[in-house]
């Protein structure tokens, strides 16, 4: 254990920062309280749980609580908890740097943010609300001791750009943070903070629900604040502190005595976020197994959410005790998002990730949680669609890894999925209203995947749908290129790659025998083109035919109806996978000059010694080009480029 007072310098991103936010982030600053109380009641809760697990723990656990004391001759205000602590090597990784918070993110997302409000609103998604102290504090001194130890941790800033860490040897256990005040400043937003009727209306305004007791002193009359009481032998008595919260769990009461904005703060309080939920989501099962539960869909993705170490948030309580946060056995991964509490009456308080794992009533209120989540997901879409645009756009592309995975709720995240469509060019479609367009005679349900709209849109596979007026789906995420060969329909209707197998979109009634009899001689005619140039290209395409999707474009390359798409070769790969090279198919569109001409050439050789190099390499460049069309990569970019100026120069 260090013995000496060492002094650390901020990292650059963690002192700009701290500038950012003693200065220009927040309008309202008395949420620092909140951040403090809720890191306080974090650290009581995990003491709890450690006790639990751990019998031989060598901590006191028998009077739980978060105490505020306020001095207003020295103006220090301090928050105290007798929680889990943190060792010294604690204190050093977390709270000394800010380096696992995403700074340098979080600062350039604050610069490039238009207006103040959403500048503000930016901070909770960084996990740094332990530094929204230096927004009303001088100086911040934290002394600290983890639960179990027998040495202590002071650390003091300014917040300017050093810090200093000790040992302490008669730390309490817990965590106690004291501030020293700044001057009031009212224009500023700063209040009087020694104000313990500040400080009791900010805690009930933000911290009633904490189901741990916050103590103060107890209120007193301005007359009476001067009178100390007397002892016995004539000293001065502390008075007994008094709770101030409520610590009732929202979950637990009535949904009529439950308010918008003690839902919100609540939220606020378990997940760190700065800004209300986009929706509130309570249940509660009553009979042979009982539980209650209180969800929130937030307004917003956070950071983590595409990260691998992310965390899940739903909390689960066991008659109203924490037993465990990031509680993965309740909520599925695809929606890692969705944040709240789960308080089972049945459980035991021993409970394990593992056991849950495998619990019978886990896995039922599992169910159930999933299926009310995306049933309010589809209230949201019928009823509002500015707040379904804002979840779709915010985890849209998440909730899609549920089509992969929970094959029972297939259906239902069908029914709440959107999607770009050419049927029009800003308003996405849900399948349903898909559906409901379909032409009279249309079987499938049609997409085309790709990396972004424009390239999907400019595609040579688009040109018949777009001839024929049919409606395609535009799906440019990369988890709809997995999704979509897992899911065969939807409502009874298959979905059907536009770029893949063969294309049909003549209906019965346009299938007469004039149009039939001319499709089987232009076969007869091109026969021996499609023969030479399947053997020509054997090394890149598995076949050379005749498409019936091109316009106007010569030709394209399409996939077996059950190939693997080249993004998704991609993907693979990048996972470190390795695939058998997979041959594609050639499609020539016979109506184009260039088809037909090179069918011509082919007809005309009169030369029997077989040198066809020149033909060869034409059909060499209508391959590549038709690679290029789809945005793909050509596997010899300098020999294709030697070929074009050849032609190009023999037309000069």
């Amino acid at each position: 254990m260090t013995t000496g007072v060492e002094t650390f310098e901020f990292q650059v991103e963690a002192r700009q920062l701290l500038q950012l936010m003693i200065h220009s982030i927040y309008s309202n600053k008395d949420v620092f309280l909140r951040e403090l109380i809720s890191n306080a009641s974090d650290a009581l809760d995990r003491l709890r749980l450690e006790s639990l697990r751990d019998e031989n723990l060598q901590a006191d656990t028998s009077d739980l609580h978060i105490a505020i004391e306020i001095d207003q001759e020295s103006r220090t205000l301090t928050v105290r908890d007798n929680g889990i602590g943190m060792s010294h090597e604690g204190v050093v990784e977390l709270i000394g740097t800010i380096a696992n918070s995403g700074t340098a993110k979080f600062l350039k997302e604050l610069r490039e943010s238009k207006d103040a409000a959403a500048s503000a609103d930016l901070i909770g998604q960084f996990g740094v609300g332990f530094y929204s102290s230096f927004m009303v504090a001088d100086e911040v001194t934290m002394e600290t001791r983890h639960a179990g130890e027998s040495q202590g941790t002071r650390w003091i800033s300014s917040g300017e750009g050093t810090y200093t860490i000790e040992p302490l040897d008669d730390a309490p256990q817990g965590t106690s943070v004291t501030l020293k005040l700044k001057t009031e400043d009212t224009e500023d937003h700063l209040y009087d903070y020694a104000s313990p009727w500040k400080i009791r209306e900010i805690v009930k305004q933000h911290s009633d629900f904490i189901t741990w007791p916050i103590r103060m002193a107890p209120a007193q009359a301005p007359a009476a604040a001067d009178e100390a009481e007397q002892t016995e032998e004539g000293d001065e008595k502390a008075p007994e502190l008094e709770t101030v919260n409520s610590m009732k769990a929202l979950w637990a009461r009535p949904k009529d005595e439950v308010t918008d904005e003690e839902y919100h703060e609540f939220y606020k309080h378990i997940s760190h976020d700065w800004v209300d939920p986009l929706e509130t989501i309570r249940m509660q099962a009553e009979g042979t197994f009982e539980y209650q539960s209180l969800l929130f869909i937030p307004a917003r993705a956070p950071q983590d959410l595409y990260m691998q170490d992310r965390k899940r948030g739903v909390q689960l309580y066991v008659k109203r005790v924490f037993i465990m946060d990031d509680c993965e056995a309740l909520m599925p991964e695809y929606l890692r998002f969705v944040k709240g509490v789960v308080d089972a009456a049945d459980l035991s308080l021993n409970v394990s990730r593992e056991t849950l794992q495998q619990d019978r009533q886990i896995q039922l209120m599992r169910r159930r949680l999933v299926k009310k989540v995306l049933s309010t997901v589809k209230d949201i879409m019928s009823s509002d669609a500015e707040r379904y645009a804002t979840f779709w756009k915010e985890f849209g592309r998440v909730l899609k890894e549920g089509l992969l995975s929970d094959l029972e709720n297939r259906e239902a995240i069908l029914e709440v999925c959107s999607f770009a469509s050419t049927q029009d060019a800003e308003q996405p479609t849900t399948l349903r209203g898909y559906a409901e367009r379909m032409k009279d005679g249309q079987e499938h349900i049609y997409y085309m995947t790709g990396e972004s709209r424009s390239i999907v849109e400019s595609s040579p596979h688009m040109e018949a749908f777009r001839d024929k007026g049919f409606e395609v789906l535009l799906l440019t995420d990369p988890i709809d290129e997995l999704w979509v060969d897992a899911v065969p329909e939807f409502d009874g209707k298959q979905l059907r790659s536009i770029a893949k197998g063969q294309v049909d979109l003549d209906s019965q009634d346009e299938k007469d025998e004039a149009a039939e009899a001319e499709r089987e001689q232009r076969q007869k005619d091109f026969a021996e083109l499609l023969s030479w140039m399947t053997s020509t290209l054997s090394e890149q395409v598995k076949e050379v035919r005749l498409s019936s999707r091109l316009t106007t474009s010569p030709a394209c390359i399409v996939g077996d109806t059950f190939d693997v798409t080249p993004a998704l070769e991609n993907i693979y790969r990048s996972m470190g996978q390795s695939l058998p090279q997979i041959k594609r198919i050639l499609e020539l569109n016979p109506t184009h000059p260039l088809v037909s001409g090179l069918r011509k050439a082919h007809a005309e050789r009169t030369d029997d010694s077989g040198d066809d190099s020149g033909l060869g390499e034409t059909a060499e460049l209508l391959y590549s080009m038709a690679l290029l069309a789809e945005g793909g990569e050509l596997s010899d970019p300098s020999r294709f480029i030697k070929l074009v100026a050849e032609r190009v120069q023999q037309t000069l």
